[in-house]
């Protein structure tokens, strides 16, 4: 029996790890804490056995569960298919949900291939069907506090520009090997972590024109999970890019890297203008630090703003100033911006055709370690050597 109501969105979801369960916190959050026009139900989950499925909906709250996520996209009670499966899963499940008219949010990578991608993208504009990709530190209201500055000239002209992001799983050579370190299920440490790296940084400072990139596979080999054998890797485990920007003079500077020991979380940048300059660490990311010039001798240095009500829609989860959100907050704010744009009909920021871009971006840096030159990431040719 198909369970509609006036004013409500039913919700799938494949997948209830990790991002999965962040997910349905957030959907589960948002009502809440945003006015929405269409309220989210949750209707079915779906993973790898229907066992783990049912346990999976019943602690998050879902009516009905699956253990083949077919079933999900073709069930009529489902209107939007939120995709939390193995990345290698991303590109069927999206192209099967826009095929039968769901609307869909996935989490990045959009796909492990360049190809894919573009066929997601492409699928999706023909259904005008409406697409998210969780790049959810991006609405993070600090974010968009540095976004506003920049682009309303508080640090001057931008002159340059330093990102990382840099965590420590994966330092240990004796850790295990695992899907994220098969090419065809992850794509290594670039496209685990560094796409949000470029994503921040497409979001900040506009389109990329060219890179010039260098992957390294560190650990070529890692103990199979039972411990009998080593099982070869390679996937990069640490990337260095520059980057050139269509509408910026300088050259960037990207890194990504899951070696990093003592790191958990150090998605951060840095941005300089010819007035100021911006910083920024996940790790902290309810503050930014701001140098703005002016100051007498001695009296100049960064200072730091901390999140509050001014601050994007940090008051729709608290009017104190300085009491922080959490990573979840972000998920929500990032479900709500979701949830307004299909009640609207409109495409949101960070859809299909923004981690296209990204994905562009990734496979041209993956083109210039592998050829030694500039690559433009709209159609792969070699600029310089």
């Amino acid at each position: 029996m198909v369970r509609k109501a006036e004013g409500e969105i039913g919700i799938g979801l494949v997948g209830s790890g990790f991002m999965g369960k962040a997910h349905a916190l957030a959907f589960r959050a948002v009502g809440g804490i945003f006015p929405l026009a269409r309220a989210p139900r949750l209707e079915m989950l779906a993973d790898v056995t229907a066992a783990q499925a049912e346990r999976a909906a019943a602690a998050f709250g879902f009516a009905r569960s699956t253990g083949e996520w077919q079933a999900l996209v073709e069930d009529p009670a489902v209107e939007l298919v939120a995709i939390a499966a193995p990345n290698r899963l991303h590109a069927p499940i999206a192209l099967a949900a826009i095929a039968a008219g769901k609307h869909v949010y996935c989490e990045k990578p959009l796909a492990t291939t360049l190809e894919d991608a573009r066929a997601m993208t492409r699928a999706a504009a023909a259904a005008s069907v409406v697409t998210m990709v969780g790049f959810n530190y991006l609405r993070n209201p600090m974010i968009q506090t540095a976004r506003a500055m920049i682009r309303d000239g508080e640090i001057g002209t931008v002159t340059g520009y330093r990102g990382i992001f840099a965590e420590g799983f994966m330092a240990d050579p004796a850790t295990p090997f695992t899907w994220r370190c098969r090419p065809d299920e992850a794509g290594g440490a670039m496209a685990d972590i560094g796409s949000h790296a470029i994503a921040m940084a497409r979001y900040l400072l506009g389109e990329v024109e060219s890179v010039f990139g260098r992957l390294d596979t560190i650990h070529d080999a890692r103990p199979a999970s039972d411990g009998t054998t080593r099982l070869p890797v390679s996937v990069d485990d640490q990337m260095q890019a520059l980057l050139r920007f269509r509408d910026r003079p300088f050259t960037a500077s990207l890194s990504a890297s899951w070696l990093a020991c003592g790191r958990d979380n150090h998605l951060a940048f840095e941005v300089t203008g010819t007035h100021g300059a911006i910083l920024f660490d996940q790790e902290r990311f309810n503050e930014l630090r701001v140098y703005r010039k002016g100051a007498a001798a001695g009296r100049s240095g960064f200072t730091t703003l901390r999140s509050g009500g001014a601050h994007g829609e940090y008051a729709a989860f608290c009017h104190a100033d300085g009491h922080q959100l959490g990573f979840n907050d972000l998920k929500a704010i990032e479900v709500a911006q979701l949830l307004e744009a299909v009640a609207g009909g409109r495409q949101p920021e960070s859809g299909f055709a923004d981690a296209l871009a990204v994905t562009a971006v990734m496979e041209a840096i993956r083109a210039s370690s592998a050829g030694g030159g500039w690559v433009r990431p709209d159609d792969g040719d070699l600029i310089l050597r």
